[in-house]
């Protein structure tokens, strides 16, 4: 029981860890069918598979396994450095990840807010959706978000757990809100930081943070616009176009290859939609 509640725990947390079952035996070897072990994303572990070079090499597929997100059989044919007290036994060990759902951060509780946290519950992220105005951040305006955060853009991110797997995506009322909102994001180690908006209101922020100290790698990260150059006009489309994005970019550590379009994105800005031209 241990072991499942390790998982609840890490998932709880968004770590990811893998799950090793010895599935078949033959001859002698030192845990027997069943046998489970616990890998988590750092390393360590719950549970044994015995021991000596076995488990050391069940450790190393399975950190292998939760990169990669794919299960995977494994075959052991023990000898001494194996198993240490056998020999000639035969293991078959199955590795499965256990990963938890991508996190989506939203920063802004507006119309396209309210619809991307829709978009992302149905693709199968967990949302946290942030604003300062209690009026908009709330469970009657986005039914879809998993949590709710009322707090001011500049330091959001002391209340709102990030690490390098999570995705955010600023899409706040205005310009002032949006550079606070940049800043705190540039402050993560994110995977991914989208911004809404024009192709001006981009040169214009972009120039404020260069100018606050900010360097070119920093800057760079930001993906903007936002979204993939599907003509989205309505929240709803730009919605699936920005989860579209998100979606390629979670793959292209899975696939890499995958092609990711940088032109003819859409945004919004001071409230009003406004769609890209169709090329750069």
């Amino acid at each position: 029981m241990e072991i499942y509640e390790e998982v609840v725990r890490l998932k709880k947390e968004g770590r990811a860890s893998a799950l090793a079952t010895i599935v078949q035996c033959i001859g002698s070897s030192p845990q027997k069918e069943g046998a489970k072990m616990l890998v988590r994303d750092d390393g360590s572990i719950v549970g044994t598979m015995g021991g000596g070079c076995l488990e050391a090499e069940v450790i190393q597929a399975s950190v292998m396994t939760i990169k990669d997100g794919s299960p995977r059989t494994i075959p052991f044919e023990l000898t001494e450095r194996h198993g240490g007290l056998v020999c000639g036994g035969k293991v078959l060990v199955y590795i499965e990840p256990v990963i938890p759902e991508p996190r989506l951060i939203i920063l802004g509780a507006g119309h396209v807010g309210r619809a991307l946290a829709g978009a992302a519950k149905f693709a199968g992220f967990r949302t946290t959706v942030a604003d300062d105005r209690g009026e908009y951040a709330n469970r009657e305006n986005i039914p879809d978000a998993d949590e709710i955060v009322v707090h001011g853009f500049g330091d959001m991110f002391a209340r709102i757990f990030v690490d390098e797997s999570a995705y955010i995506v600023i899409a706040t009322r205005g310009h002032n809100h949006d550079l606070d909102a940049l800043k705190a994001a540039l402050g993560t180690k994110a995977k991914y930081i989208g911004l809404l908006g024009s192709r001006r209101k981009r040169a214009l922020l972009f120039k404020t943070l260069g100018e606050a100290g900010f360097s070119k790698e920093d800057i760079g990260r930001v993906v903007t616009p936002v979204g993939l150059p599907i003509g989205s006009v309505t929240p709803g489309e730009i919605a699936i176009s920005i989860m579209a994005q998100i979606i390629q970019k979670r793959r292209e550590s899975i696939a890499p290859g995958i092609g990711s379009a940088s032109c003819g994105r859409i945004g919004e800005e001071d409230g009003e939609v406004k769609t890209a031209p169709p090329s750069c």
